[in-house]
């Protein structure tokens, strides 16, 4: 496949800035057959971890942007504890995702579109609306939405296309 970026977008903030980068991501995994999902992780305004989904390459059902992009972002810092970091990522994160965000501590969490089937901040279940005893992410979500979300809705749609 190998095609460039589809979309010309001009972000008009901080916020949409960082989600073009995760949605770069996103299409990294369009374009390797995985499920169009990206992320990026920023701190002090720069962005030092990305990762898009891997589960197909890697045969791993837990190699999901999000997670690959904590880790990398772990190693790097040579610290579990992401303090002080927000977490952008192209589509509402699920369970599992959003329990190692509270457990590197993440200071937010950007998402784009939601995800309907294991969404995990209120459109499956909401892991978030609960006080957590030690850690709270704030939460910003719709940032690039329409991109996140027809990306994922291409992608499916080639998918039946290749099973018919």
């Amino acid at each position: 496949m190998n095609q460039k970026f589809p979309w010309v977008i001009l972000p008009a903030s901080k916020e949409e800035e960082f989600m073009l980068a995760a949605l770069k991501e996103a299409w990294k995994a369009f374009q390797l057959n995985e499920v169009p999902v990206g992320a990026v992780l920023v701190k002090e305004e720069k962005i030092i971890a990305r990762g898009h989904n891997q589960v197909e390459l890697l045969q791993d059902a837990t190699a999901h942007a999000e997670l690959l992009c904590l880790t990398t972002a772990e190693a790097a810092l040579e610290n579990w504890r992401l303090k002080g970091a927000t977490l952008y990522c192209t589509m509402e994160p699920c369970a599992m995702c959003a329990g190692a965000m509270f457990l590197t501590r993440i200071d937010q969490l950007v998402w784009g579109a939601p995800d309907l089937r294991h969404g995990a901040n209120g459109s499956w279940v909401d892991l978030f609306a609960n006080k957590h005893p030690m850690h709270q992410i704030k939460i910003t979500n719709g940032i690039l939405q329409e991109y996140s979300a027809q990306l994922m809705r291409d992608f499916f749609r080639l998918q039946r296309q290749k099973k018919a």
